[in-house]
């Protein structure tokens, strides 16, 4: 796996037609009230588009060649003042994606008429989607595809103080999420699964500790034990990983959680054939909480971040799990099995517990948790759920900011009476098709300890077949734009 990225060049001139001449991909970002005939080559795509009888409206793209030796494949892209991120992140995977074959090993981007800001965002959208489709994900073909790496970008006509560090960064850690979610599930035991984030962590100085069962046991861990104790290995466990900033900081960390399922066959209440496949991807919730932290740990993020990895394994087998048990989590509540089905929010609750302990003024966690919140949403965003109603405008900014949609869903009290149980302290989940992304986060919020800020992501969009916003694979590693914006822009962790 290389998380290694293009260069990125910034020249404030507009581009030439010496320029044009030299670039193999070429991507015009204009004004819709440019006249294209300003353009290198003006003339001869003004009549292309006067053929083709194409009016460039804000948010449409015409695909052409250049008339020189090279045979520039050339985009012209109208940028509409009003677009939304996601509308942005989506013309630009599709622009790209025009542009091949070949996969461009330098891209040229240029800004004609665009107010600075404009320019901004219309070359940010296309950066991370340059760096999306560069990434290759995990293949096992005897004959794989050769692909040429990109390695250079070059923009005109708009140079931001700043540069694209925080776009590099957030790429970074969304290919690794994307990576790590793509392997199969023979490869990406727990097991294998810890000792790759270790070696991560080595590389970039997080602390790395492992609650293994035993720990767990003593921890009185049940919740999580439970759903490990089907697996014939004793890999499963807590990674918890933290990283420091190098000036001292006052501030109470962040925590991060994923759910690390590694494979889920349902359990007792084994999945069908149609449901179970894909299900080596139920370990997307840990991989975007690494790949955010990651992405903060480049950006040198001046605030400690916890990373919790809850990786296990949802097996079949005599000593799985099965309805009707009880079980006492960490924080001493009994807890009835429903369904063997619901283990994310099972190994999940003693997460949260440990990381709540340590007082952080905000958790997020992630998770491909329910099939309620794809039934609600679809798979093109997510669902956000938080015990904090105020927060509830800012996720919903968050989202549409950093085009990582989400949708918040509402947490009342009352919802807590369907978790009712008559031997234990709640239920995990109702055997009732009703509101189950939303009464997972009910439970959920029962483990909670110290009273934190809390988020909670249902990852209804982690998979969305042909790609979604900038990523082009179905395996979209959402989250970690979304974090970062929630971070830096919408300063939750300040």
């Amino acid at each position: 796996m290389q998380l290694n990225t293009a260069k990125i060049t910034q020249d404030a001139r507009i581009l030439g037609t010496k320029e044009a001449d030299a670039s193999a991909h070429l991507i015009c970002l204009l004004d819709p009230a440019f006249d294209v005939a300003g353009l290198p080559y003006g003339a001869v795509l003004k009549q292309r588009l006067r053929d083709a009888d194409h009016k460039l409206k804000p948010g449409e793209s015409f695909h052409t060649q250049l008339p020189n030796t090279r045979g520039t494949r050339i985009t012209l892209l109208a940028a509409g003042p009003d677009q939304s991120a996601f509308d942005r992140l989506t013309q630009a995977r599709k622009a790209l994606a025009a542009q091949q074959p070949p996969a461009p090993v330098a891209l040229t981007l240029a800004c004609f008429g665009l107010k600075p800001d404009a320019a901004g965002r219309a070359c940010e959208a296309f950066v991370a989607a340059a760096l999306a489709a560069d990434f290759r994900l995990p293949t096992y073909k005897s004959e794989p595809e050769k692909a040429a790496r990109l390695r250079e970008i070059h923009i005109y006509g708009h140079a931001t103080k700043h540069g694209y560090a925080r776009t590099v960064a957030e790429a970074r850690g969304n290919n690794l999420a994307r990576y790590l979610t793509a392997l199969p599930p023979n490869e990406l035991t727990p097991g294998n699964y810890r000792k790759r984030v270790e070696k991560l962590a080595r590389g970039y100085g997080w602390k790395a500790e492992f609650l293994d069962l035993a720990k767990l046991k003593k921890l009185g861990a049940g919740a999580f034990l439970a759903v490990a104790q089907g697996s014939p290995e004793l890999d499963a466990g807590i990674l918890h990983l933290r990283y420091i900033p190098k000036k001292k900081s006052a501030k109470t960390p962040l925590a991060l959680v994923g759910k690390g399922i590694c494979f889920d066959t349902g359990g007792t209440n084994l999945k069908n054939a149609k449901y179970m496949h894909g299900m080596h991807e139920d370990m997307q919730g840990s991989a975007v909480a690494l790949g955010t932290l990651l992405a903060l740990t480049e950006l040198k993020a001046d605030f400690p971040v916890d990373c919790w990895m809850a990786l296990a394994q949802n097996h079949i087998g005599p000593k799985s799990y099965k309805q009707n048990d009880v079980v006492k989590a960490a924080n001493g509540k009994s807890v009835e099995v429903m369904h063997t089905d619901a283990e994310g929010r099972m190994i999940l609750a003693d997460t949260l517990t440990l990381a709540s302990r340590a007082k952080p003024k905000l958790v997020i966690d992630y998770a491909t948790l329910t099939g309620a919140c794809i039934g609600a949403l679809s798979t093109r965003m997510s669902g956000a759920l938080t015990n904090r109603t105020e927060l509830i405008p800012t996720l919903i900014a968050a989202g549409e900011t950093s085009g990582e949609r989400v949708w918040p869903f509402p947490l009342p009290d009352d919802y807590k009476e369907a978790l009712k149980s008559d031997v234990a302290d709640i239920k995990q989940c109702t055997l009732d098709n009703d509101a189950d992304h939303i009464l997972a986060a009910v439970f959920l919020k029962q483990f909670l300890t110290n009273d934190p800020d809390w988020v909670h992501v249902d990852l209804a969009s982690g998979n969305h077949k042909g790609g979604l916003a900038h990523i082009p694979s179905d395996i979209t590693g959402f989250g970690v734009r979304l974090t970062l914006n929630l971070l830096l822009d919408q300063k939750l962790a300040r």
